[in-house]
């Protein structure tokens, strides 16, 4: 156990203040108590509810039989004796006397200090801690403070140790997966059901956690109902977004796939054969993990749905970063929200990354806006090139000639696809998808005469059609024909004729610049 062997090297190194941030108390105290039982160590623990108590007092003849009471230390071997007892010291609820008694009539041993860090600027309290940690070479009395975070001051660092709990990897949550899925089966006598792929996004979402927290959810979902389903992936993605608190980011866990966006064949070839590897299902020596793509292309032609179709194929929670909403009026503040943001990106994975309309916020102005568009683009690019969870960004933009040369630099991105106005056969496949997603059956409307008509549509404006072709029908008291969205189409005006000229002028960049995404 690695915790265990580092605890135990930091203490018989003699290191007289061991500092542990972990929100995994339990596991800590089972940690120390078996380094106390390991080295025959006296073992206290104080907390301000309890204050301080002697954890493994003992009855038993002590060391030259000078009385009834023993610690650890002057007590007979445990096999000749009774198991220790919980033994209080009167009035040491303030930590203040708790350090009185631990540095005044205390012995050798480990004296754990339980949420410390609301009291460590109290100048009596500092003092006392670095009376027991200056005199340890002489006593051996080792403070070991626990607390989700903890800031210790100048005067006590330099005899500091700082020790974090680690997180299981994949192999030990596998190891944790498997007890879960024994002891069912011992319980009820049938083993868990769900699908391999399921089961293997459970297993990559809980990645990250703490073991305590790894080992609950993985419970919940599969002593629930015996099934690994999607809503336990669900689950645990708000458990992990819980724990970001307020960011910028939106979560989502869509279930499109792609069968649910028409066209885009050579984006769907490129993201299938790196799908495995980001995954965690195969791996290669050397073998990055994909890192994401730029999606460029004509306003509603299918980028936004295309980020959803990548998690929800990869079975990975969506997380939306709408870097315009960083903005703040305050200095420095802007900053703060996109670090904030992308930590917890990173705390979500794995993951998509979606930065919608990316050029709007990383143009900026030169210097009419103080500067804040350059830091944020210098931060996202340094972020990009450093970061090493297992996050795959998908970043769309409508206008090329607004974005920063330096995002568009190879290595930057993984690839970068222009997604085009869908070409007939697409225009065919994507009415298919409107008209079953709204009840329809397509074999009863001429495919063929909607594809001629909506030459130039793109995707989202063909979607409008159907919804506008069924407020007609309903206004007609009929159901929907061929004739409704027939004469939706004659009555619209696409966005590839408005504005032709920005649209041809894109599709001439596009072409020798990006790899097609059809």
């Amino acid at each position: 156990m690695p915790d265990f062997r580092e605890l135990s090297a930091l203490v018989r190194s003699r290191v007289p203040l061991v500092c542990i941030e972990t929100v995994e108390e339990p596991k800590v105290l089972r940690l120390i108590d078996r380094l106390a039982r390991e080295d025959n160590l006296d073992l206290y623990r104080w907390s301000v509810a309890d204050g301080l108590s002697q954890q493994n007092f003992r009855y038993g003849p002590a060391k030259g039989g000078n009385g009834l009471f023993a610690t650890v230390g002057d007590a007979a071997p445990a096999n000749a004796g009774s198991d220790g007892q919980r033994r209080p010291i009167a009035d040491t609820r303030p930590l203040e006397r708790a350090l009185h008694y631990i540095d005044k009539d205390a012995r050798r041993g480990l004296y754990v200090l339980l949420d410390p860090h609301p009291f460590l600027d109290d100048p009596v309290v500092l003092r006392l801690i670095r009376e027991v940690v200056l005199n340890h070479p002489v006593s051996e009395r080792t403070l070991v403070l626990v607390a989700p975070r903890i800031s210790l001051p100048s005067e006590l660092s330099r005899h500091a140790a700082h020790m974090t709990l680690r997180i299981p990897d994949l192999d030990g949550i596998k190891r944790l997966l498997k007890e879960e899925l024994d002891f069912y089966r011992q319980q009820n006598d049938r083993p868990v059901r769900g699908e391999s792929a399921t089961v293997n996004a459970l297993v990559q979402q809980v990645a990250g956690l703490p073991e305590d927290d790894v080992r609950r959810l993985l419970r919940n979902a599969v002593r629930d109902d015996g099934l690994i389903t999607a809503d336990d992936l669900s689950r645990v993605i708000r458990h992990k977004q819980g724990l970001l608190g307020g960011t910028a980011l939106a979560v989502d866990m869509t279930p499109l796939g792609p069968d649910d966006i028409g066209g885009l064949g050579a984006l769907k070839t490129w993201l299938a054969r790196r799908r495995p590897v980001f995954t965690g299902e195969r791996s290669a020596p050397g073998l990055p993990v994909p890192k994401g793509v730029l999606l460029l292309g004509v306003q509603g032609a299918g980028k936004s749905l295309a980020a959803k179709v990548i998690a929800g194929s990869w079975r990975v929670p969506l997380l939306r970063l709408d870097i315009a909403s960083l903005y703040d009026k305050f200095t420095g503040e802007t900053e703060r929200k996109l670090r904030e943001a992308l930590a917890g990106a990173e705390a979500m994975a794995p993951a998509v990354l979606w930065i919608d309309e990316i050029e709007k916020a990383l143009a900026g102005g030169g210097d009419a806006d103080g500067g804040v568009s350059r830091r944020l683009l210098g931060h996202l690019l340094t972020w990009m090139n450093e970061q090493q969870a297992r996050l795959f960004l998908v970043a769309t933009a409508n206008d090329v000639s607004a974005l920063p040369p330096e995002l568009l630099r190879k290595g930057r991105f993984d690839e970068i696809f222009f997604v085009d106005l869908p070409t007939p056969a697409v225009r065919r496949d994507i009415f298919d998808i409107h008209l079953r997603r709204h009840g329809q059956d397509p074999a009863q409307f001429d495919l063929d005469a909607l594809v001629v008509v909506t030459d130039g549509f793109s995707g989202a404006e063909l979607e409008q059609l159907v919804v506008a072709g069924r407020y007609e029908s309903l206004a007609d008291g009929r159901a929907l024909e061929t004739a409704h969205l027939v004469a939706e189409a004659a009555r619209t005006r696409p966005l590839s004729v408005i504005m032709a000229e920005q649209v041809a002028a894109l599709r001439d960049w596009a072409a020798s610049r990006c790899v097609p995404a059809d």
